[in-house]
């Protein structure tokens, strides 16, 4: 019935077709590694900037939605404008701080806020955990809005704003980060345009 002969030639050729191929071996050959190459070369056409590196903590990027604006565009403060140009907290005096009642809607609370303290940093000093990314008003992560919408401009000032343009101002949004109090009103944190 089984051919012993024909089972044992199958099982010979079999065993020599396995042993060639271990001897032989299946290593394909290892290419060169060009991802260094290829990063240098996407680096040498990206133009430097002089803008920080955010040092983010918002979820999926944060800052990327805000792109800063480039030279000439809607938000950008001329050298002409007086508002805020200029405006340095740190140079208020001592006997001239004011403070006011900022109720931070979403987290339910009514602070004293210094006209020298930003908002982000008086609702961190709370313990809240409140979004942002740069720190220098250069994205729209730590964005908020005045929760009225009335102008942002009638109750806060800001040190430095590369973002927002005046119509987003005037429509309530305020980037908190350079964001200083000049009158009580509601915040509403995490808001932007």
């Amino acid at each position: 019935m089984v051919d012993t002969l024909g089972l044992a030639l199958g099982l010979g050729t079999a065993l020599t077709l396995v042993v060639l191929h271990f001897f032989k071996g299946t290593s394909k050959p290892i290419p060169e590694d060009i991802a260094q190459e290829v990063l240098e070369r996407r680096a040498s056409t990206v133009p430097e900037t002089d803008f920080p590196e955010p040092y983010n903590r918002s979820i999926g990027g944060g800052g990327g939605a805000g792109a800063v604006a480039g030279a000439g565009a809607e938000g950008e403060l001329e050298e002409t404008e007086e508002e805020d140009a200029g405006f340095d907290p740190a140079s208020i005096a001592e006997d001239e701080v004011e403070y006011y009642e900022i109720e931070f809607a979403k987290e339910g609370e009514t602070i004293e806020v210094a006209n020298n303290e930003n908002l982000l940093e008086a609702g961190e000093d709370e313990g809240w955990d409140l979004p942002y990314a740069c720190r220098e008003g250069q994205c729209l992560s730590c964005g908020g809005r005045v929760a009225s919408g009335e102008d942002a401009s009638e109750y806060i000032r800001h040190s430095n704003n590369e973002t927002l343009g005046d119509d987003e101002i005037e429509k309530g949004y305020m980037l908190t980060c350079t964001a200083y109090p000049t009158a009580a009103f509601s915040l509403e944190t995490d808001e932007t345009p």
